[in-house]
């Protein structure tokens, strides 16, 4: 492996993951989500659209097809290894995240594959993020934010904002997990939270927090 790879790969995946917002993804959105500095990622940015990885205009960054590769293979290490850390190792789903950071750029194509026949092949990882198959096909399905459900409106959580460990304890603490069943009771006027309703509680979330949680 080359000393650099796992830093290309930490960029393909955060690019892969911040499109899945918003397409071509800003260099600032960029470093925000990985915590450096503009600066430095713009010249990094350079050297992945120097090996064909990313395309680069003044609207931000897209992946090419093999940076968008690449890109799917990193996201299955890490999902299965949240897995392997959840439902093997007694992981709490607020912990995997950092340590799968670390698992992902080492695990053999072997160990992958044996890791991911162990856990029956999931199909989600534990915040209910598709899992790409080997062949790289990532699972469709329609969901839409929370915070844009309307009043008496209702659906089941599909998937969460991951990489936060205390917004994570928090929706747990509330029973907002993947697979629950929850409904939009009242929507504040002029931006003010919504009133949702989960396992027969009543609480008030912010339009920020409900907008980390995708439901179907």
């Amino acid at each position: 492996m080359e000393a650099d790879t796992p830093r290309i790969e930490e960029y393909l995946e955060s690019i892969y993951k911040l499109q899945q917002a918003a397409h071509p993804v800003s260099t600032s959105r960029l470093a925000e989500h990985l915590k450096l500095s503009p600066p430095s990622v713009s010249e990094m940015v350079k050297k992945l659209e120097q090996k064909g990885l990313v395309s680069h205009t003044e609207k931000g960054v897209c992946l090419t097809a093999e940076g968008s590769r690449m890109a799917k293979k990193v996201i299955r290490r890490h999902r299965l290894s949240e897995r392997l850390l959840t439902d093997i190792l007694g992981y709490k789903w607020d912990e995997v995240h950092d340590e799968a950071c670390r698992l992902e750029h080492a695990i053999s194509p072997e160990m992958e594959e044996h890791i991911a026949t162990s856990l029956g092949n999931p199909k989600t990882c534990p915040h209910g993020h598709p899992i790409p198959d080997k062949e790289g096909t990532v699972a469709k399905e329609k969901v839409k934010s929370l915070s844009e459900l309307k009043a008496q409106e209702k659906g089941i959580i599909v998937s969460v904002f991951e990489e936060d460990p205390k917004m994570l304890q928090y929706l747990a603490s509330l029973g907002l997990i993947p697979e629950a069943c929850v409904r939009v009771e009242e929507v504040a006027p002029f931006g003010g939270p919504l009133i949702v309703c989960v396992s027969g509680s009543r609480y008030a979330l912010g339009r920020e927090v409900a907008s980390k949680i995708k439901v179907k």
